[in-house]
């Protein structure tokens, strides 16, 4: 597709494809990988995502057909399959990718391991005492018994 200027205002506008190519930093904000573009980028500053196979610069453009990898508490690999300007809905935003069948696999697999693991705060001994807890305490605190007071 040749290229041709198009005002900002018309980019919205376009159907996906005759985008051609956009920022990897913009279409992980638009497919919803991440809440912000400022969280995109630093992650794929930090390494964290790789397009082919490869470290990018927030700045890089992304095409459909290629593959990004965002590793984070699971690694998810995906195709890109359409670009998008705008950040819409979950739905919509599910459409501008095609995630692997491992990707997919090892999510199921940790969110099974976390179903399953042990909550962190039921092996705390002793934390914060609860109101019930304080209101126990403040009732033997009252209680308590001191050789200074004259009976």
């Amino acid at each position: 597709m040749p290229w041709r200027w198009v005002p900002r205002a018309e980019h919205r506008n376009l159907p996906m494809d005759a985008l051609g190519s956009m920022r990897i930093d913009k279409w992980l904000w638009a497919a919803r990988f991440f809440k912000t573009r400022a969280l995109a980028v630093e992650h794929i500053d930090k390494g964290r995502v790789l397009l082919n196979g490869q470290a990018v610069k927030p700045a890089h453009y992304v095409r459909a057909g290629d593959c990004i990898c965002v590793r984070g508490p699971v690694t998810r690999t995906v195709f890109v399959r359409g670009l998008s300007q705008q950040r819409g809905p979950a739905p919509i935003a599910q459409q501008l990718y095609e995630e692997t069948a491992e990707s997919v696999e090892m999510r199921e697999k940790l969110r099974e391991q976390l179903q399953f693991a042990a909550d962190p705060a039921h092996s705390l001994g002793q934390g914060r005492p609860t109101k019930r807890d304080r209101r126990e305490l403040n009732r033997a605190w009252d209680q308590r018994w001191s050789a200074s007071i004259d009976d």
